[in-house]
């Protein structure tokens, strides 16, 4: 979502409108930019003064031949250099797009700017993902009776075509599947995780290739392992309340929904340490100081895991299946912390009206404007 009027009031100030406008940018993946030809930008009926702002020169590198001059409109680079306040998704992600890594190109302009620049954490609608209301479920539940949990498990077991055993460890991802999402740290997981006694289950659509790896993949685990190829919303619920864990290995997330969907409905995420995913998810600790008696740590919603490696998510996923097997109450004490966490859509209506609020300079838009871009 995009909520941005500076190149509208570019154009509508000289005639007396949008003069006391303000503009706030939310960046929610800045590796999509909307980077277009060169000659598109006399198609905006913006005044030439402003081509500054959304000009772009790619590398050299980046060229497809020798004449190319690499010229270009960057319309989110156009944005950041505009915008009276930007905002990402999470905290973490707005660090990262400042960096070489993780701004795609835009990094030097994003640090230019970080005097504006902040994350406020996505929520989600508590109405729409409520495991006590939930009309996708095969029965209903909360966590104050987590009784139906196991009931969504054995149905989903069922709908499936899986063995259905209460209590196998089920593990679940949904979203989609490309490299960003982290599906190749699970396609060359996949053969080792099958040697346990779990059951992997996998929702989404994209790349082919890996449409085609869940198929064949599913053919050879028949009893542990099902890929849904396509997007299904009650299905995707269906996968959230009965798996025990759900698993996001993203290469980068600027914040991600379906780990808030999981916590809202017990069940644990294991995730990479990345933008929202590290700030929304800690790692559970046993031994922290304030467990009460039912195991309930007073630290930790989840496991995450870093580096990036097949080795370092399987350690983490299998220290959470040895939690679920060996220690009910602690696990119970998780399910139970987490459901009452989740963060509503509301509760973000105060903070991004203190941010939009704030009456600090804009970080010399007409120097970022004017300015020569490489």
């Amino acid at each position: 979502m995009v909520l941005y009027c500076r190149l509208l009031a570019a154009k509508y100030r000289p005639y007396g409108v949008y003069k006391d406008a303000r503009s706030i940018l939310v960046i929610h993946n800045i590796a999509h930019q909307g980077v277009e030809p060169a000659i598109t930008y006399g198609n905006l009926g913006l005044p030439h003064e402003w081509y500054g702002a959304l000009g772009w020169v790619f590398p050299t590198w980046a060229r497809t031949h020798a004449l190319d001059t690499g010229e270009a409109v960057n319309f989110l680079k156009g944005a950041i250099v505009t915008a009276d306040r930007i905002v990402t998704v999470s905290k973490g992600y707005s660090w990262e797009i400042t960096t070489n890594e993780g701004g795609f190109g835009l990094h030097e302009i994003l640090r230019d700017r970080k005097s504006i620049l902040n994350g406020i954490t996505n929520g989600i609608d508590v109405t729409e993902w409520d495991p006590s209301s939930d009309e996708h479920l095969a029965s209903n539940y909360s966590a104050d009776d987590l009784s139906g949990k196991v009931k969504c498990k054995v149905a989903l077991q069922k709908e499936l075509g899986l063995p259905v055993r209460p209590d196998c460890p089920m593990i679940g991802f949904v979203g989609r599947l490309d490299y960003q999402k982290g599906i190749e740290l699970i396609r060359v997981a996949i053969p080792e995780l099958m040697q346990d006694d779990v059951q992997f289950v996998m929702l989404g659509s994209g790349n082919p290739i890996y449409e085609d790896w869940m198929r064949a993949t599913e053919s050879i685990y028949k009893d542990k392992f099902r890929g849904w190829v396509g997007f299904n919303v009650p299905v995707s619920h269906r996968i959230t309340a009965g798996c025990d864990i759900l698993l996001m290995p993203s290469t980068f997330e600027p914040c991600g929904l379906n780990q808030l969907y999981a916590m809202r409905y017990g069940t644990i995420p294991v995730v990479h340490e990345t933008g929202g995913l590290r700030d929304t998810v800690q790692n559970f600790n046993p031994f922290a100081v304030g467990s009460n008696a039912e195991g309930c740590n007073a630290e930790g919603t989840g496991w995450t895991f870093t580096p990036l490696t097949k080795e370092s998510m399987l350690v983490a996923l299998r220290y959470a299946i040895q939690t679920l097997n060996e220690h009910k109450s602690s696990w119970e004490g998780l399910m139970k912390r987490e459901m009452k966490l989740a963060q509503s859509i509301k509760d973000l209506h105060k903070v991004f009206l203190q941010y939009q609020g704030s009456n600090e300079n804009n970080g010399n838009c007409d120097r970022l404007i004017t300015g020569k871009w490489p």
